[in-house]
């Protein structure tokens, strides 16, 4: 299967990219590199262009897009709403457009768990109401929803994984993001030498810290490779991508210390505004639909991306 992975030079991209070379799979990066680097594509053919511009890349020789690429930091989403809705949503669209004019008919999303804001129940079924909060998640939701149509009205195969919180690394592969707001990373900083500070203490969680659900990037890559099965004309499908656990903060910040052998420097701060206390997804759907669960723990997770930090 010939694979156009758009976003390919990025965390979850690059390794997604890779697993689908690994799996025999002939592919092709597409990455403007505003949040991606290009040694990220390793040996895999980058064209270095924005997805509006996909069209200047795709023919009839693909068979699939799986489209990672976005904006996704949820601070500047609300600070700068604009950019998210023409990049996440405009460029989207214009993805969605060049795959039509070149009859390639499969394609497979990054959508997120912000799609569900804040979410009264848990654990979060893909049924949970979407709510969300911040241009990140509306923007994600708002192609969501274009995906649907698209499928109805023109046979489109789409697959919609609502990722949960992303950790590890593959291959050298690893988080590398100029403002980093991601837990693990920061922990990872923190073994370094630098203060970690914890947002907010006082949630209606166990330990007063926020719990979020953690699925290995790998795994996560790899559903991306068990959608295949259920790519189908007409048919679009959400699925969340979790462990169906979650981890407080004060948890993964033990679970960090013992992987790397370090104490880490804490100081506290208020919640930030808008956090929930707690989301972990029910991902049962991804068990029953496409066969897929995680198979590695927070831990590995860990020491991976440690390990990836000091290559």
């Amino acid at each position: 299967m010939k694979v156009l992975v758009a976003g390919g030079a990025g965390y979850i991209g690059s390794v997604t990219a890779v697993r689908f070379a690994e799996e025999g799979h002939e592919v092709v990066v597409l990455d403007d590199l505003r949040n991606g680097h290009a040694d990220a594509a390793g040996d895999l053919p980058l064209v270095d262009l924005p997805i509006s511009r996909a069209g200047e890349v795709l023919d009839e020789t693909f068979d699939l897009v799986v489209h990672l690429a976005a904006d996704a930091l949820v601070g500047e989403s609300v600070e700068q709403p604009e950019k998210y809705w023409a990049n996440n949503l405009g460029e989207g669209l214009a993805l969605l457009d060049a795959m039509r004019a070149h009859g390639v008919g499969k394609i497979i999303f990054s959508s997120t768990c912000a799609t569900y804001g804040q979410p009264e129940t848990l654990p979060i079924t893909e049924d949970t109401p979407t709510r969300p909060v911040n241009a990140y998640g509306m923007t994600k939701l708002a192609f969501d929803h274009a995906l649907s149509s698209y499928a109805v009205a023109h046979d489109l195969a789409a697959v919609s994984f609502r990722y949960f919180n992303v950790v590890g690394a593959y291959a050298g592969r690893t988080e590398r993001h100029e403002v980093e707001t991601h837990l693990v990373p920061n922990l990872l900083k923190g073994a370094a030498g630098q203060t970690f500070t914890i947002f907010g203490t006082d949630f209606p969680t166990p330990d007063g810290t926020a719990i979020r659900d953690y699925v290995h990037v790998v795994d996560l890559a790899d559903a991306h490779l068990a959608a295949l099965a259920v790519l189908e004309p007409g048919v679009h499908h959400i699925i969340n991508l979790g462990s169906g656990g979650g981890y407080s903060v004060r948890e993964v910040l033990d679970a960090v210390q013992e992987v790397t052998g370090h104490t880490i420097a804490v100081e506290e701060a208020p919640p930030r505004p808008g956090d929930p206390a707690e989301l972990v997804a029910d991902a049962s759907k991804a068990k029953t639909l496409i066969g897929w669960e995680p198979t590695r723990s927070l831990k590995q997770a860990i020491a991976d991306a440690w390990e990836a930090r000091d290559a």
